[in-house]
């Protein structure tokens, strides 16, 4: 078991500053998940916890002791990388006990360790097979049980899965979930552009953005309660719709009203101070449903529409520079292209933002 504090770590090429101000404490057997656009620095900051980016601002401890100038090898870390890099000519079984031969570990202690990162993930009948015959799914295995039998404190995984097409990135997905569930007490840092992956895996997310920390949290505390616009429309497929407003009664139930002039009704509290401050009303599209005069949140025409069985996504004609409110309505609904549609949310779903801040954090 192993915790990680990450305190103002930074990291500049040159004049360049990537990141800065990264504050984080990782406890023990925690699955981390590091989440962000391209270019954000999620993979720098994976790297510089391995070792394989130096540090150019503040301290990296391990179990208490800092490791900035700690070589990778004696980090306790091991990192499985996008690509699988399997040793073309060697069998599952060599390339899963290349790193003990070369640490010179018995015989017997490397049988004994192949034999049983091979079990937990279902390897057994590939052990003398070369990589040429596998299957991607079955390669990126052979990858994570090469860290696997080294025993490490800390799993490093750099977005594993983004190699796999849709099915074998579900099926390895749940394949790494079982195995978390399998070692409880290693710490697993995982970084990933997928949002499934993120929603799925983890026990908290880093959201990186800007070259710094936006928000962490649990899945759901992200997905709920968003501490600001940018992590309110990056976690959550489609995008929380932000639509413009002014607050137009303050209190425990809040009351913004849009340019157009529907009220939206939040549950989120405000003051006499938010009266008439303009805002953004952030719903959810899965958060819509049907709506009549007297519960209205949202009114608009319907430019596209997407019937995907299960739901059906609607898209309202976009006001000028904004991108255009989505709805996702249970089931079939027909004919509603170029119809006039009054749309209702739970106040209890409505956020509200303010300079790009969520009230609720302020």
């Amino acid at each position: 078991m192993a915790d990680l504090k990450l305190t103002d770590v930074a990291k500049a090429y040159g004049e360049v500053q990537v990141l800065s101000n990264i504050n984080l404490d990782i406890k023990a057997g925690e699955l981390i998940v590091f989440v962000g656009p391209s270019g954000c620095g999620k993979s720098t900051l994976l790297r510089m916890i391995a070792g394989l980016e130096k540090i150019t601002g503040g301290t990296l401890e391990i179990d208490g002791v800092k490791v900035n100038d700690v070589p990778p090898a004696q980090r306790g870390i091991a990192m499985v990388f996008q690509s699988y890099a399997l040793y073309p000519h060697m069998t599952v079984r060599d390339n899963m006990s290349f790193a003990l031969k070369i640490a010179k570990k018995s015989d017997a202690e490397i049988s004994e360790a192949v034999e049983k990162a091979a079990k937990i993930l279902q390897l057994d009948p590939y052990l003398d097979r070369l990589p040429k015959a596998l299957s991607g799914g079955q390669r990126q295995r052979v990858a994570i049980g090469r860290a696997i039998v080294r025993d490490p404190k800390v799993f490093l995984f750099d977005e594993p899965l983004s190699n796999l097409d849709a099915a074998l990135r579900v099926a390895t997905r749940i394949e790494i979930a079982q195995l978390k569930e399998s070692m409880p007490d290693r710490t697993m840092i995982y970084v990933t552009h997928d949002q499934v992956e993120a929603m799925t895996l983890a026990s908290r997310i880093v959201v990186l953005a800007g070259g710094g920390i936006s928000q962490v949290g649990s899945p759901l505390e992200l997905y709920e309660r968003p501490q600001n616009e940018f992590v309110a429309q990056f976690i959550g497929s489609p995008a929380m719709n932000l639509i413009p407003g002014k607050v137009t009664a303050t209190g425990a139930r809040t009351e913004v009203t849009l340019e157009n002039g529907v009220k939206a009704y939040s549950a989120v509290p405000t003051t006499d101070a938010d009266q008439g401050r303009d805002v953004n009303i952030g719903i959810r599209p899965e958060d819509f449903m049907p709506g009549g005069e007297d519960d209205c949140c949202f009114t608009g025409k319907v430019n596209i529409t997407e019937k995907l069985g299960e739901v059906t996504q609607l898209y309202f004609e976009p006001q000028e520079g904004r991108d255009p409110v989505i709805a996702k309505l249970s089931g079939i609904h027909h004919g509603l292209r170029g119809t006039v549609v009054k749309l209702a949310a739970p106040p209890e779903k409505v956020q509200i933002f303010a300079d790009g801040i969520s009230l609720l954090h302020r």
